[in-house]
């Protein structure tokens, strides 16, 4: 299971439910099943943005990362 941290502070319970969120939304606007968004999303830049803890993407709402997940597919 990958862990997560920002400025010392243990946040990988809060970025896996962030994407759990964030895969259900889309999975129910797409009509497609939760495991087939998942690895779409898991292959999209904006995942990549959501692992950096960095970017602080993970402090947003999972409707914000799932529009910017729309906007890098169009």
């Amino acid at each position: 299971m990958p862990h997560y941290t920002y400025k010392n502070q243990d946040i990988t319970i809060d970025i896996l439910m962030k994407i759990e969120h964030i895969v259900r939304i889309l999975a129910e606007k797409h009509g497609k099943s939760f495991d087939e968004m998942l690895q779409q999303f898991y292959a999209s830049k904006t995942f990549a943005a959501l692992k950096n803890t960095e970017s602080c993407m993970w402090a947003e709402s999972a409707e914000f990362i799932a529009d910017d997940f729309e906007r890098e597919k169009n």
